[in-house]
């Protein structure tokens, strides 16, 4: 099934009660039909608590994005897990991305669903039966490719058991660990060339590069983030001095979640001349919907505003349901709704009826399962009944809460539903 075909399949599924926050009324009727209405978010029949993302913002970061990655001579495979929506993915890839960074095999195979043919798995795969599912997409698809992380020789060992027999070798790169009391990947360069040297010695892996993740930085700031990238590009030149990339067709270095890129790019723009051309990988992900919170105050573009500025996609919109006294609130949206991992939502609006006004006053300070817990300012005028749209903090956290996501624009219309796979 082609790329077009799977995401109109997607279109033909039936709106019921799975997908909660969809009117009541729509139940029967396909995903494409209700997205043809363009029904008003606020007046036709979308119940309360319900997560919307900008269409407006959501172009404007899908094409910053593709504009910055082109300016710093960069490849981009965003990381997927954030939203896990395949039309996302082709968003994605239309502006410009080479593939879709994934983190697990599940993921992978929701990818593979939606005919993504470029992912980048950051993670060292030992499973067998995932392995071996792998090694047959590769096998059935010469187009598919699919690239993972290596840290240890035992790992390359459980890989090279599993694939035995595999027509294709699966590329992998040596992941460098960001230092102590990171997660993965290997602590020294001694180590990254013992398992470089591993791979070289089979024949079910082939090694393509250097990768690694300078969020894990500890204590991180411009200077330890750009030191850690270094010693990146300099195990590339060292994994590629020593002979272990010969089998490349081009060398992958990869880095770059979504606090660090501007340091990325100023790294790699430094890699020297190797034995093979160069593909420098970017692979941040939440960019796409940016958000109201923890990405909003670490975003590159803070320290580099001269490029542009994100801009937060998500509103969660709740209704009061309770004003017990002048002081406090209750609106229907709670943990099961909301990110809260980093930062609780912030209210930024109230409507009553057709007028929408600034949340001023109004603050969150808490959330149960269902419910938002707002404390009010003396004479913040906020009824049972009205509605508070409330941003986010943490997209991976947000998306992963909602099977689907109405895509509306500024006056409320509902153009389109965003899919997800978690």
């Amino acid at each position: 099934m082609s790329s077009s075909e799977a995401l109109a399949r997607l279109a033909g599924e039936r709106v019921d009660h799975r997908f909660k926050g969809l009117p009541p009324d729509a139940e029967g009727l396909t995903v494409g039909e209700l997205a043809a209405q363009r029904r008003n978010l606020f007046t036709d029949g979308f119940p309360t608590p319900v997560l919307t993302l900008s269409a407006e913002r959501l172009a404007h970061n899908l094409a910053l994005m593709e504009t910055y990655i082109a300016r710093h001579g960069l490849a981009f495979a965003p990381h997927g897990k954030t939203s896990m929506a395949p039309q996302l993915f082709h968003r994605q890839i239309e502006h410009g991305a080479w593939g879709i960074t994934l983190a697990v095999p599940h993921q992978v195979r929701v990818a593979r669903a939606f005919g993504i043919r470029r992912v980048f798995l950051a993670n060292e795969l030992v499973d067998a039966a995932a392995l071996r599912w792998i090694a047959a997409e590769l096998a059935a698809d010469p187009g598919f490719r699919l690239v993972a992380y290596v840290d240890s020789v035992r790992g390359v060992e459980l890989m090279d058991s599993a694939l035995r027999g595999a027509a294709r070798p699966v590329d992998v790169v040596v992941e460098l660990g960001a230092g102590e009391g990171a997660r993965t990947g290997v602590r020294t360069e001694a180590e990254a060339l013992a398992v470089a040297g591993a791979v070289a010695g089979t024949r079910t892996l082939r090694l393509v590069g250097v990768a690694g993740y300078e969020g894990e930085v500890p204590k991180a700031d411009p200077e330890r983030v750009r030191s850690y990238l270094r010693r990146l590009v300099a195990l590339a030149v060292a994994v590629d001095g020593a002979g272990h990339l010969k089998d490349a067709e081009e060398i992958v270095v990869s880095a770059g979640g979504s606090a660090w890129f501007d340091a990325v790019a100023e790294v790699f723009a430094e890699i020297p001349a190797l034995s093979r051309p160069v593909l420098k990988l970017l692979r941040s992900g939440a960019y796409v919907s940016h958000d109201d919170g923890h990405y909003r105050r670490i975003t590159p573009f803070n320290r580099v505003p001269e490029e542009g500025a994100l801009e937060p996609a998500f509103r969660l919109w709740a209704q009061v349901v309770s004003r017990p006294t002048p002081e406090q609130a209750f609106a229907n949206a709670g943990k099961r709704d909301a990110a809260h991992d980093l930062d609780l939502p912030t209210a930024q609006a109230v409507r009553r009826g057709d007028v929408e006004r600034p949340a001023d006053g109004i603050t969150v300070s808490g959330l149960s399962d269902q419910h938002a817990w707002l404390r009010t300012d003396p004479g913040a005028d906020l009824e049972v009944g009205d509605w508070v749209g409330l941003g986010l903090s943490h997209p991976c956290t947000s998306f992963d809460k909602w099977q689907l996501i109405p895509v509306t624009e500024a006056d409320g219309t509902v153009v389109d539903y965003i899919r997800t796979f978690f």
